[in-house]
């Protein structure tokens, strides 16, 4: 078994220096510096075909987890509604083309894409299914979850042999932003070089280009290495050989070959370090692929081919806590609905969008193909998690770019989404037409380091696919609401500081409520005794900022005397998108009323102000029906009015999904502030006398469970 890290990886600002020698780098491992196979097999015979070698360079967005399909490109809004799920269908740009309403930027787009509806591969894991997708051939080794030398290449290493690029070689095959993992560290076969042996690896940069310090290190020589004299070529070979020949490495410099000189243009040349400057990005391109890790990959994907790169993959990352959940990814068992509303439907239509109208704008979509698909689609039952598990019967994807006849759906599924019924695709197709538009025929043939040919693919390129327009200009307008589907946003709470405009969300509302939701409880005919709403520090005009929840009894609660048990105020938040580990919910809180004493003596003594964690015990998510993951006693002090103090209070929870199969996560989280009577015996609240506490703000952080790095099977 082999780990990815350290074969051809490169780590933003970090590198071991040691360990990339040792695969034969110099400075970085995506500068491959031992000696390349010596012959290349011809392998871009003419065909005729106009699509033929149309591709300069592919983007391949792999969408790790495997999408639903029928919240994305395939909907069934005759199906049953747990089957169809909780979205609706909106029409594209091009007539009688749906999409799912999450989905809206990319349904405006319709005519400049291919969507495959019948793609299979009949197994459901997504170690066996995503390496046939990947290498375009079965896996037929002992355990798919675990890379073997013996693994077929895939596909970007046959790219990267086939087709190396003419700017930069030594950066043909480029793969973003991590490596491929099932949970935890366990690293599947199909994203290596396998038995071609490493120097065909992709050259991997393990990164994210979202941070403000994001910088590769390891294009160029490290700053505690003497400078190298870069001005002769013929003379560098000897200076790195005589400069790094207290490491290990093996060979000669008069055995290197033309690729390492090639490789070494890369210190000199500056096009790499160019490429990878995604802070000299305007502002608003940045923000147009979305400030996120994907997006920006996405981004820096589009800056990578601009310099020569032929093939970028990008693969779908890992969010903080997701190692040893239910629902990490693409991989929605639990919560699907929440998951592709809240994170990756706004991720996937803002940086995919974004990504083909700038190739257009730039005159490259013509000559870029780009690639969206997963290893699979989901089961079309809808399970009691409120999610859908692994389906490889069928599934979709999208091609946009060069050689690819936009404007038009191929083949179909089944009025479930659960079987192909028409032009089934398989990966041996989807690969040979990946390689047909890079200008490798599909009957090409390559040798192994033992000298045996073997066929780089056995599919037929889709020919249907293919074409130099889109297969109709017909055009209407596309439905949706981009509104719906705003750009990411990761904070896991909303309107923590109460200055958007709007009451309080009324819990029991219908439909799914997004944001603050509140209400009393009380005895009949004891409603309204205990209040809680939003109001306004100072006057109505004042500047954002000044607003707060305040709960307690008002001046006229007096009239509503007398009090008795069961008086309940409840303000509470779904926490957007949990994963596994610590949850700290925070708030700053004062204490108010018509006097200190009413508030100490008549407030806090009879009712108790709590903070809670808590978890949904249905997909209904009501917040009254719970469980404590944990609760804190809070009580604010009194602050006299105009007076600006502030206390902070704070509950804590570790929490767990897979980990010993607590499943915590699994129908949702929330935060709550809860203040309930304690009386034992009817109370005759004070005419006149009012009391409260006021939230001012509220804050969530989160530490993520760390990922276990000895679980590798």
């Amino acid at each position: 078994m082999f780990s990815l890290l350290g074969r051809n990886t490169c780590v933003c600002d970090r590198i071991n220096r040691r360990e990339l020698l040792r695969i034969g780098g110099l400075a970085a491992p995506g500068l491959a510096l031992a000696t390349l196979l010596a012959s290349r097999t011809a392998a871009t015979t003419t065909t005729g075909d106009r699509t033929f070698g149309r591709a300069k360079n592919v983007i391949y967005l792999w969408l790790q987890g495997g999408p639903p399909q029928h919240e994305t490109f395939d909907p069934k809004p005759e199906a049953p509604v747990e089957i169809r799920g909780a979205f609706q269908p909106i029409a594209t740009n091009i007539p009688g083309i749906h999409f799912c309403e999450l989905l809206p930027r990319t349904a405006a787009i319709a005519d400049k894409l291919a969507i495959v509806r019948s793609v299979s591969t009949d197994d459901n894991l997504h170690d066996g299914s995503g390496y046939w997708l990947l290498t375009g051939r079965k896996y037929a080794g002992p355990n798919s979850r675990e890379i073997r030398a013996t693994d077929w290449p895939y596909f970007g290493s046959l790219v990267k042999m086939l087709r190396p690029s003419e700017e930069l070689p030594a950066l043909t095959s480029v793969w973003l932003p991590d490596v491929m993992r099932l949970n935890d560290n366990v690293q599947p076969a199909g994203q290596t070089a396998g038995f071609l042996g490493g120097h065909w690896e992709p050259q991997r940069f393990v990164c994210d280009p979202s941070r403000r310090d994001f910088k590769i290190n390891g294009l160029a020589p490290p700053a505690d290495i003497p400078p190298l004299r870069l001005s002769h070529r013929v003379s560098l070979l000897h200076q790195v050989e005589q400069h790094f020949a207290q490491w290990e490495r093996s060979g000669r410099a008069s055995q290197y070959d033309q690729s390492q000189h090639e490789a070494l243009d890369l210190l000199t040349s500056g096009r790499a370090r160019e490429a990878f400057a995604i802070q000299r990005e305007p502002e608003a391109v940045r923000d147009r692929y979305g400030r996120n890790r994907f997006g920006q990959c996405v981004l820096l994907a589009r800056r990578l081919i601009e310099a020569g790169v032929r093939l970028v993959h990008v693969n779908w990352p890992r969010e903080p806590g997701d190692t040893a959940v239910d629902n990490p990814m693409w991989d929605t068992h639990a919560q699907n609905a929440d998951r592709l509303e809240d994170v990756l439907c706004p991720l996937f239509d803002v940086a995919f969008t974004a990504l083909v109208d700038d190739l257009h704008d730039r005159a490259l979509l013509d000559e870029t193909l780009v690639v969206a698909v997963g290893e699979f689609g989901r089961t079309p039952k809808i399970n009691r998690h409120g999610g859908r598990d692994h389906w490889g019967p069928v599934f979709s994807l999208a091609l946009a770019g060069a050689g690819i006849s936009g404007a038009q759906v191929y083949g179909a599924s089944d009025k479930i989404g659960a079987y192909p019924v028409a032009d089934r695709v398989q990966p041996p197709d989807f690969v040979a037409t990946l390689f047909h538009l890079l200008g490798v025929d599909h009957h090409a043939t390559f040798a192994d380091l033992a000298g045996r040919v073997l066929p780089v693919t056995t599919g037929q390129p889709i020919y249907k696919l293919l074409g130099t327009s889109p297969v109709t200009t017909a055009r209407t307008q596309p439905g949706g609401d981009i509104a719906r589907v705003p750009p990411y946003d990761d904070r896991p709470l909303r309107n923590t500081d109460f200055a958007a405009p709007g009451p309080l969300h009324e819990i029991g509302a219908a439909g799914r409520i997004k944001g603050w939701q509140a209400r009393s409880f009380a005895p009949p005919g004891h409603e309204g005794q205990l209040v809680v709403e939003m109001i306004d520090e100072r006057a109505p005009s004042v500047e954002r900022g000044t607003r707060c929840v305040r709960i307690g009894i008002d001046a006229n609660a007096a009239g509503r005397s007398p009090f008795v048990q069961g008086m309940r105020a409840l303000l509470t938040q779904e926490v957007r998108s949990p994963r596994a580990g610590h949850y700290t919910f925070t708030v700053h809180a004062s204490g108010g009323g018509t006097s200190r004493e009413v508030y100490a003596d008549w407030f806090l003594r009879h009712f108790a102000c709590r903070l809670a964690i808590v978890g949904y015990l249905d997909l209904n998510k009501d917040p009254t029906h719970v469980r404590q993951f944990a609760t804190v006693p809070f009580e604010p002090p009194f602050v006299a009015h105009g007076a600006t103090d502030r206390h902070r209070f704070s509950v804590t929870v570790a929490l767990r999904s897979q980990d010993d199969g607590a499943m915590e996560t699994s129908m949702g989280v929330g935060v709550a502030v809860i203040v309930e009577n304690s009386l034992r015996d009817a109370l005759d609240w004070p005419a006149g006398a009012a009391a409260w506490i006021s939230l001012h703000d509220t804050e969530l952080t989160f530490d993520a469970r760390p990922r276990d790095e000895t679980v590798k099977v």
